[in-house]
């Protein structure tokens, strides 16, 4: 039977998608959703819908129906000749007969198709979100925005460059954190498959991970002094997970988050 998993921004999406790479209509298809997904806030929490969706297999009476006594003429077809109308689907062979006419071409067609749909689609996810960026960042006054993108499998890295930057950036990252969800919201209205955004501007990320780590092993070596916990500030999950990963390596401290989002903090403990 042949089946495929698909993921995507709504369950809806990666049924359509998974249709597509099939070659099948929906009643042809038998649909088993795993995940709902989760759309989160501005897209915080975004969690992507997983399905999946294998082909019907269809009874033929031809092959089920016991042989008559009288021999069959050599011309007549085994299976009955399906129309250019709908998409073929894999004929029911006893394992014991040669498949004379492999269907691995004609398999490949709706896969190629597919293929080609959604890089098409993919590139548009592109081009409308840089049209968003662009428009958001004219209402900010800022009219000098330069975008740069690489695509790396189901990520998409946005490299934004302007005179201000730092109102792009905002405090501690925020305005471009919250920035990067909504355009990532854009990308997976228009892609034919889940994508995740990566934003920076100025090669701020890059910058302010070296300060976190920096940050880090600062209150780490206070911690040790003292005796005492150390807090951090509150942070978003991605700077607080450079400085657990900063700090794995030392044995003579933990570390923990505590608190909820968006006033979650990371604390460093001495170990006794």
């Amino acid at each position: 039977m042949r089946s495929t998993t698909q993921t995507a921004a709504t369950s809806e999406q990666a049924i359509q998608q998974a249709l597509t790479e099939l070659g099948i209509r929906r009643d042809q298809a038998s649909i088993k959703i795993l995940d709902e997904g989760k759309k989160g806030f501005l897209g915080l929490g975004a969690k992507p819908a997983v399905v999946i969706v294998s082909v019907k297999e269809e009874e033929k009476t031809s092959v089920l129906t016991p042989l008559s006594s009288e021999p069959e003429s050599a011309s007549t077809p085994v299976v009955e000749t399906l129309s250019q109308e709908e998409p073929a689907e894999e004929p029911v062979v006893d394992h014991q007969e040669e498949l004379t006419q492999p269907d691995v071409v004609e398999d490949t067609i709706p896969e190629v198709e597919a293929e080609d749909d959604r890089s098409a689609s993919n590139a548009q996810a592109i081009e409308e979100s840089i049209a968003y960026m662009k428009q958001v960042t004219e209402g900010m006054g800022i009219d000098d925005l330069d975008v740069t993108y690489e695509v790396e499998g189901k990520y998409v890295h946005f490299q934004l460059n302007s005179k201000k930057a730092a109102q792009l950036i905002g405090k501690r990252g925020q305005t471009l954190n919250a920035f990067e969800n909504l355009v990532q919201l854009v990308a997976n209205k228009y892609s034919g498959n889940f994508m995740i955004v990566k934003m920076d501007v100025e090669n701020y990320r890059e910058k302010r991970k070296e300060a976190l780590e920096q940050l880090a092993e600062r209150m780490a070596d206070k911690a040790r002094r003292t005796g005492e916990r150390v807090e951090f500030e509150p942070m978003n999950a991605y700077e607080r997970k450079i400085i657990h990963h900063a700090l794995s390596t030392h044995v003579d401290i933990d570390t923990y988050s505590v608190g909820k989002d968006p006033n979650r903090y990371l604390v460093i403990e001495p170990m006794q």
